[in-house]
């Protein structure tokens, strides 16, 4: 499992079936700032989405994963599944935000 900002990253067995593909390298934008964590290379992964689950496919030996304000994660070729990080206060649960 890996952590980069607010997201978390964790590897599964595949992808299911009736994903669609999304035409984007970006993870997720920051909310504040405009960053965002992406993969430094488009053509090393792909980007998907089942049910509002949110996965990566590595298709190359690695990609990169990049942000302006974290350190890059290389992460090798697989399928993951990536999260939003969430916080808990009384008043809500809320997406955490770099």
């Amino acid at each position: 499992m890996w952590r980069h900002g607010d997201i978390l990253i964790a590897g599964v067995e595949g992808i299911p079936a009736d994903a669609e593909r999304k035409p984007t390298a970006v993870l997720a934008w920051g909310e504040l700032t405009g960053h965002s964590h992406r993969i430094d290379d488009p053509n090393t992964a792909e980007i998907w989405e089942s049910h509002g689950n949110m996965f990566i496919r590595v298709l190359a030996p690695e990609a990169r994963l990049v942000h302006q304000e974290h350190k890059p994660i290389t992460l090798p070729r697989g399928d993951y599944r990536f999260w939003y990080q969430r916080e808990y206060t009384p008043q809500t649960i809320r997406k955490v935000v770099d």
